[in-house]
């Protein structure tokens, strides 16, 4: 007996692929224009008396850490500033700090500037509970002890620092920058102010907001992604890639400025989360060995991990297109999508004078070898979405140069 159509069976729907468990992790935010008092107020709720604030010459130049001491001292707290922080901050920076730290009897951390600034304030709550040198703490997860309530007040757009579990040092023996990754790290609190963006100049509004940019990417095609983390990515990629270029071109657009400040902030989210790839485990290791700008060096190798890794998840970029705009890729190929992402890239680098290069920067051909070997030790290499070997890193730098 045939079945008539009212009595065909329903088409099964395909299954959607099980949640992997995932945790995420986030500091309390506090975002907005004269947001900076807030940190304060954070400081004396987190049981400080004597906080010690972390920052840098150009930052205290801005006048900025001197508004936060201010504040600091008008809710009844008595600072201590440290500033003798450099670009890529270095392991002997970070233990001077360190000892500051203990002479003056401090308790809380702040940390206020880039993302130098930020992981060198989070080498140094890390020692004053752990002890030790920084190095004993390369790698995933080997903090021990809890660490002092850190507060982080980022002056860029990109980097990530005041939301992430990461901590980024230069090993000056190695001429190598060490990757610390721990829960601990996350901070406390963060406290975003737009108006601390305005201060930048050009070429590290270009970097850092290049850099964001590169945490989204990253984590969207991450082995570790998720749901969440695949939200914030692409908003962020949305946000640098509308508005990057308006704040080079119109410093003081407020607008502009709170939407990078927000790209920061969810590509932060974003990679904190789940994590990035081989853009910054070779970044990394250029950066290290020669004291290179760190979004700079990602802008111009970025449009290359990017083919690298199209061409095993293509798919994944389809998406990112369509956050930056690229309406040319709707039906087409996946692998059209990545072209087109690595193509925006580039001509992003091109309009905010990214060198297109890793040879303009000083980077030679003797110097890969080291390079790519350097990048398969780099946590962040484990969840790049296509393995690589040895030779296929070496190969990626040298297309790259």
């Amino acid at each position: 007996m045939l079945l008539g159509a009212r009595d065909a069976p329903e088409p099964r729907a395909a299954e959607a692929p099980p949640l992997r468990l995932s945790k995420f992790h986030a500091p309390e935010i506090v975002f907005g224009p004269d947001s900076v008092q807030e940190a304060a107020h954070a400081a004396v709720r987190l049981g400080a008396r004597r906080p010690f604030v972390v920052t840098d010459p150009g930052l205290l130049e801005a006048g900025w850490p001197s508004d936060l001491l201010t504040h600091l001292r008008a809710t009844g707290l008595a600072p201590e500033l440290w500033f003798d922080v450099t670009p890529n901050p270095k392991d002997h920076e970070i233990e001077a700090g360190f000892a500051r730290y203990v002479e003056a009897g401090c308790d809380v951390v702040l940390g206020i500037g880039g993302g130098s600034v930020m992981d060198a304030a989070k080498g140094v709550a890390l020692l004053a509970a752990n002890g030790g040198r920084i190095h004993d703490y390369e790698g995933i997860d080997r903090i021990e002890h809890p660490i002092p309530p850190m507060i982080m007040l980022p002056s860029t757009s990109g980097t990530g620092a005041d939301v992430s579990q990461f901590c980024i040092v230069t090993d000056t023996d190695r001429h190598t920058k060490m990757t610390i990754m721990g829960r601990a790290l996350v901070p406390d609190v963060s406290v975003i102010d737009p108006r601390l963006l305005t201060t930048m100049p050009d070429d590290l509004n270009a970097a850092t907001g290049l850099d964001a940019l590169t945490h989204g990417i990253e984590a969207f095609v991450s082995l570790a992604h998720g749901p969440l983390t695949d939200h914030h990515a692409l908003q962020a990629i949305s946000l640098v890639h509308a508005n990057l270029v308006r704040t080079m071109m119109r410093p003081n657009d407020a607008a502009a400025r709170c939407a990078m400040a927000q790209a920061a902030l969810e590509a932060g989210l974003a990679f904190t989360n789940a994590i990035l790839g081989a853009t910054h485990a070779m970044s990394h290791q250029a950066g290290g060995m020669l004291d290179l700008p760190h979004g700079v060096v990602n802008g111009v190798l970025l449009p290359h991990v990017i083919r690298f890794n199209g061409a095993a998840v293509p798919e994944r970029f389809v998406p990112i297109a369509q956050a930056m705009g690229l309406s040319d890729v709707a039906g087409a190929p996946a692998e059209e999508a990545v072209e087109r992402v690595a193509e925006e890239v580039r001509r992003l680098g091109d309009e905010v004078g990214v060198p297109k290069g890793l040879g303009d920067l000083g980077v030679t051909d003797a110097d890969i070898p080291r390079l790519a070997h350097l990048t398969l030790s780099d946590a962040c290499l484990t969840t790049n979405p296509r393995p690589a070997s040895v030779a296929e890193v070496a190969a990626l730098f040298r297309t790259a140069m």
